[in-house]
């Protein structure tokens, strides 16, 4: 029983893995860095068996766009330069998470900031149903200045990245 179990989990991952490579297809040709196996069992363990402890906030960008097809769907296909964006520019948080699987998280929130004035607010929701949950919210950065976008868990600040409005 303990050995079907484990194919499955294999062709499960390797089901899954599949996809991320067909979804990954357009991505420059980096070789990617081999995980090792404590990783990869510390990974399944919480996907599997990790329920209610909350979601990992893998990655955060601030994008200008997010395909809506192809093999890069739901994937951020424009990050903000450098040099920030023009005030009014559409942006958007792009997240990427590991939530347990089964878990429904929905005590996310994304804040904006000018300076120091909070000046929106909004609420994330997000599921365990695969390895990746993906989420992207707008965020209106509609005056010039610094900003800081947020992810937030409670008053746990998950990520902050900053940004210059021209």
């Amino acid at each position: 029983m303990k050995k079907m179990l484990t194919r499955s989990v294999v062709c499960a991952v390797l089901g899954m893995s599949s996809l991320a490579m067909a979804q990954d297809a357009e991505a420059p040709k980096e070789p990617a860095k081999v995980p090792s196996a404590d990783a990869i069992r510390d990974t399944w363990n919480y996907f599997y068996k990790g329920q209610s402890q909350g979601p990992v906030l893998v990655e955060a960008k601030l994008c200008t766009e997010v395909a809506k097809d192809g093999p890069n769907k739901f994937e951020c296909t424009a990050e903000v330069a450098a040099d920030g964006v023009k005030a009014g520019t559409n942006v958007m948080l792009w997240q990427a998470y590991l939530v347990p699987q089964g878990d429904s998280i929905e005590d996310i929130m994304v804040q904006t900031k000018q300076g120091n004035v909070v000046r929106e607010t909004k609420d994330v929701k997000v599921k365990g149903d695969g390895w990746r949950a993906r989420q992207w919210t707008g965020v209106r950065l509609n005056k010039p200045g610094s900003w800081t976008v947020a992810v937030m868990r409670g008053d746990q600040v998950l990520k902050e990245l900053q940004v210059k409005v021209n």
